[in-house]
């Protein structure tokens, strides 16, 4: 979480700046303004620097709120821009709405990722680094690094987006889908962060989950932490790769794996747990189509 003074210092900056778009543009062309490209993996960057994915995140010093660490006072004005009401509660989605439209307003004025990252953490539109501190400049340089190395489309599968932001190429499909097809003993996870509020999980080597799909791609969405097992994923009855869900921070929503298939048609994907004791949890596939 970045620095609480840098945080007070933009909400001036912040309020200032909603406001010169209210009324230069209006709150329509705001929201409908064209997403800049790489938006989805800038913001899927931003939010793990900001809060390790968590929409329910607090700094207890500033009150910065959620996955994108929003101050209250910013929220108020951000959501009466962006949603119509100050007093829209920050859920997930509105979370997701919110910063989505802010992040496209800046880009549109500041024109460079790198820019936007320094205006999220300190307020100033300064586009010149040699005039930001080095905290600043470490912070931009985290962001813009995990968002070049995050693969393309990772914003759309780790979040759970409004129904009228959804692909239409894409079809999610939830763990409790009918496709889906369980084998040796996978139970239920409860969890306000994941797409359904829970997941399916197994922790016994040998206990696997297939569909059979029709589409150009599959996805795999699910969460990371110090306690969680590996899987191998196979599709068509081939070994494609073997899934480490363990890492040393929790996220509830991750794209674990991804695959472009060569043509369409009907496939099938099969996830087979290989650790033992240690949790794979299943929150959504998503077939592109």
């Amino acid at each position: 979480m970045p620095e609480t003074i840098g945080r007070r210092r933009a909400v001036s900056a912040a309020l200032l700046l909603t406001a010169v778009l209210l009324v230069s543009l209006g709150p329509a062309a705001i929201n409908s303004a064209a997403a800049p490209a790489g938006l989805d993996r800038f913001l899927y960057a931003l939010g793990e620097i900001e809060s390790g994915g968590s929409y329910t995140a607090r700094n207890a010093t500033s009150g910065a709120y959620g996955k994108y660490q929003i101050l209250p006072s910013s929220w108020a004005a951000w959501a009466k821009a962006y949603l119509g009401s100050s007093t829209a509660r920050p859920t997930p989605a509105n979370q997701e709405i919110v910063a989505r439209r802010k992040v496209t307003a800046l880009f549109n004025w500041l024109g460079s990722w790198s820019v936007v990252a320094h205006w999220w953490l300190t307020g100033s539109g300064d586009p010149s680094p040699s005039h930001w501190s080095s905290f600043s400049r470490t912070y931009v340089n985290r962001v813009v690094a995990l968002m070049k190395a995050t693969p393309g489309g990772v914003g759309s599968i780790n979040v759970r987006k409004p129904a009228n932001w959804l692909d239409r190429r894409d079809t999610r499909l939830g763990e409790t889908a009918a496709s889906i097809v369980y084998r040796g003993g996978w139970a239920t996870a409860r969890y306000s962060a994941y797409s359904s509020k829970q997941v399916k999980y197994a922790s016994k080597r040998g206990s696997a989950a297939s569909m059979v799909f029709t589409g150009k791609g599959i996805a795999w969405v699910g969460p990371v932490g110090p306690t969680r097992g590996t899987a191998r994923v196979y599709i068509d009855g081939k070994y494609v790769k073997t899934v480490n869900l363990r890492k040393s921070t929790f996220h509830a929503r991750v794209l674990l794996f991804s695959k472009a298939l060569p043509s369409g048609g009907q496939h099938t994907i099969r996830i087979l747990v290989t650790s033992s004791g240690r949790p794979v949890a299943i929150d959504e596939l998503i077939v592109g189509t």
